[in-house]
Parts: structure tokens; C-alpha cells; sequence
């Protein structure tokens, strides 16, 4: 039988369904654009390819249109009986994602990597601080990113994909030496691998070097198409730390041509989150706030996640309902919270909403308690120091600059006064 690059045989007879589908999991796997593409060609090349299907599906999904999914979904269910033993395995995983059960679907791949180590396309749904783990709502989940993938280390080697996952779960806990070692061997391995470059940013990031980091991905950007699954989030990146070196014209350009909506393409839970990041940390460095800005992600927020259910989301949301001034909406969406981290929503939006109405001691006294465990709510260090610095602004604002110091300065160190730290008044 044919095989993948990891060595597991594929239920395919076709040597061009085969290459086409190692160019999409290749493509998947470094966030360049065409994945949906290479699976399209691996299943027109052979339509009884069940991997190959629901491998498209999964695609869908991550792209931002998961409506798009269903068709090859149905048509993998329908091939799973004639595929082999792991590879119906990967296909019930992706079923579990694909229909929203998430905990059943990372203990389908705990199972699955007993008999089948290198099976990547399976592990990776687990990987990353936006795949099972990160978004498990689990105190110490970052613990359990490095557990699963640490051991696995004797089965993939060099592989830069495994370096790039196994850096990123270093870098997350600050073991900065070895993920520093990891992610250039990953890049060395694949230089365009948009996942590589996204993970060495935040580990610009870690250590304060602003500069340095926007000089890299302004030269990584340069060859990297919009259409790359990572295309927005990276902007994100030069956005932020545009503003934070003062290029503020250069900041505000990045945001609308390639994070606000109908700026970004997507996935639409970039274009939510890092849009409401840039927004308020813009905010915070001493922008003026931006109300038509605020209420068209208000309105994008409330199109795509009327409801709360994913914790990272939910934070997003409520604050950007709250910051567009729509009290009305923001009540209703906190007071039916869903989820694993439903018990975080009410704080939320109450601090954001005393944030955005200047009430700087009850915003303080809301979401402070949350900064012990909030990797509960998913995403990166990177990404949730949106709510160190919004406790740290609002006590600078309530005339508690010593407090305010002392918070920052215990929790993110790196991004203490002494390394530029991006608060007006600060």
C-alpha cells in the first residue's frame, strides 16, 4: 500500500490521490494556503479515498467554513468500513471535532497514539494553545500540552513539525533554551512554515525584544499569501508591536487592511479575537478609543458567536460588546454562560464593562481573581496578557500605580517598565 510521509499506510491505490493528499496535510501542517485545495485534488483523483475526505472536512472547518464540511464528512462515513484499522480510527477523531465533542474526541486520541505514534494528522487537533488541550478549560492544561507531546519525541525525531508543537508547549511554560532550540530546527526544516514563524514570534515575545520580532515577521510576511491560514493572526502580531514601538500610522494600516472585519478573510475566530486585542491594547497605549471600530466587531461578534460556550471567544466578545458601549446585548450574552469555562463569563463581562464605563476599582476588582487560572480560557500567554494589562491600566487609572507595578512586574516580568512596557501614564 502507499504511505504517508510518517509512515502509515493509506487505503488508496493512486499515486496522485496519495500526492495530492501529502500536500494538503503538508500545507495543514505549516499554515500555507491550498490545503482545501490538495484534499479537493486527492479525492477527485480517487472519490473512495475516505482519509481523504474527511481530511477535507477538517480543512472546512479550520478555514472558517464549517458549513462546507458536512458533504465530505458524510461521504467519509460512508467509505470508513473500507478504510484500514487507523485509519477509521482518524476518521471517528474528526467526526468527534467536527460534531463539537471535543473531550470525547481528545480521549479518542489518546487511544489512537497507543497503536499509531506517527499518525501527526490525528495528534494534531491536540496540539497548540487553540486545538483540545487549550481549549480543555483545564487549570494547568499548558502542563498537559507538554505531557502529551514530550514522550512522543522518540517517534518523530527532527521532524519539524514536531519541533514546531513541541517549541510552542516549551515556550508556553517559559523553558525559553530549549524552545529556542526546537523552533529553529523546526524552520530550518521548513522555512515557510507559517505555524514555525508564528511560534518563534511569541518567543520574540517572551523576552520583550519588540524590535527584533518586528523586523522578522515583516521580512517572513513579505512572501506570505493572504490567503495562508495564519495570514491574520500574524498581522496581528505587526500590528501590536507597531504600536507598541510607536509606528502607530504603520499599526492602524495593518489592522484594517488585514485584521478588521472584511479586511482579514478569516478564520473568523482571528479575525474576533485579535481585532478586540489590538483594539483595547491600542487603548491602553494611549490611542483614543475607536467607537465605529468597536461596533462593527460588536456586530461581527454577535453574526458569528451570538452565544458563550468557548472561553477564549467569550472573552473576545464581551469585551467587545462592552467597549462598543452595548450594555443591553452583553447582559444577555453573560447571563446564560456554557462551556468548561462558564464560571469565568459573569467577571468578564462585568470588568470589561466597568472598563469601558471608567469605573477603573470595579474592573480591577473583577477580573483580577481571574489571572491566577486564566489559561482556563485558552490561547497563548501572548493573548491573555490582554487581561494583565487591562488590570494593570485600570489600576494605574484608579491612582494605584504601586499596585499596578507590582502586579505586572511579578507576572510578566519581560514586559516590565524596564522593556518599554506599551501603558500610557505607566
Amino acid at each position: 500500500m502507499l504511505q504517508d510521509r510518517y509512515g502509515n499506510e493509506l487505503s488508496t491505490s493512486s499515486p496522485a490521490a496519495r500526492d495530492a493528499y501529502l500536500a494538503g496535510v503538508e500545507s495543514l501542517m505549516a499554515a500555507t494556503p491550498g490545503m482545501d485545495a490538495a484534499f479537493e485534488a486527492a479525492v477527485t483523483a480517487d472519490d473512495g479515498f475516505a482519509l481523504g475526505h474527511i481530511s477535507l472536512a477538517r480543512a472546512k472547518q479550520l478555514l472558517g467554513r464549517g458549513h462546507e464540511a458536512k458533504a465530505p464528512l458524510a461521504r467519509a462515513r460512508e467509505l470508513a468500513a473500507g478504510a484500514t484499522e487507523r485509519e477509521q480510527s482518524q476518521i471517528a477523531i474528526f467526526d468527534k471535532i467536527l460534531s463539537g465533542q471535543g473531550a470525547a474526541a481528545l480521549e479518542a486520541i489518546h487511544e489512537h497514539l497507543k497503536s499509531w505514534p506517527r499518525d501527526a494528522m490525528a495528534l494534531a487537533p491536540a496540539t497548540s494553545v487553540f486545538g483540545l488541550i487549550g481549549f480543555s478549560g483545564k487549570v494547568g492544561r499548558e502542563v498537559d500540552q507538554l505531557a502529551l507531546l514530550a514522550p512522543l519525541e522518540k517517534h518523530y525525531g527532527d521532524d519539524w513539525w514536531y519541533r514546531t508543537q513541541l517549541a510552542f508547549a516549551q515556550i508556553e511554560l517559559q523553558m525559553f533554551d530549549e524552545g529556542l532550540r526546537n523552533i529553529e530546527s523546526a524552520l530550518a526544516g521548513f522555512p515557510r512554515s507559517a505555524h514555525a514563524a508564528h511560534i518563534r514570534t511569541h518567543l520574540f515575545y517572551e523576552l520583550g525584544e519588540r524590535e527584533a520580532g518586528l523586523a522578522y515577521l515583516t521580512d517572513w510576511m513579505k512572501d506570505y499569501a493572504r490567503e495562508g491560514l495564519l495570514h491574520c493572526h500574524i498581522s496581528w502580531h505587526v500590528a501590536l508591536w507597531s504600536m507598541e514601538t510607536g509606528r502607530h500610522e504603520q499599526a492602524w494600516r495593518v489592522y484594517d487592511e488585514a485584521l478588521r472585519p472584511g479586511g482579514a478573510w478569516g478564520p473568523q475566530i482571528n479575525v474576533l479575537t485579535d481585532c478586540a486585542a489590538f483594539l483595547a491594547r491600542a487603548e491602553m497605549a494611549g490611542e483614543p478609543r475607536q467607537p465605529e471600530r468597536w461596533r462593527e466587531l460588536s456586530d461581527y461578534a454577535t453574526k458569528w458567536f451570538p452565544r458563550t460556550g468557548l472561553g477564549f471567544v467569550d472573552m473576545h466578545t464581551a469585551l467587545a460588546y462592552a467597549m462598543a458601549g452595548d450594555g443591553e446585548t452583553l447582559a444577555k450574552f453573560v447571563d446564560s454562560p456554557r462551556g468548561a469555562t462558564a464560571d469565568l463569563v459573569a467577571p468578564m463581562g462585568q470588568g470589561f464593562d466597568a472598563y469601558a464605563r471608567g469605573d477603573w476599582a470595579r474592573a480591577a476588582q473583577e477580573i483580577e481573581p481571574l489571572l491566577a487560572t486564566h489559561e482556563r480560557l485558552g490561547g497563548s500567554r501572548a493573548q491573555r496578557d490582554l487581561l494583565e494589562y487591562l488590570v494593570t491600566s485600570a489600576l494605574v487609572r484608579a491612582g494605584r500605580a504601586e499596585a499596578a507595578r507590582s502586579l505586572i512586574s511579578t507576572r510578566r516580568p519581560q514586559n516590565g517598565k524596564g522593556r518599554g512596557f506599551p501603558l500610557a501614564g505607566f
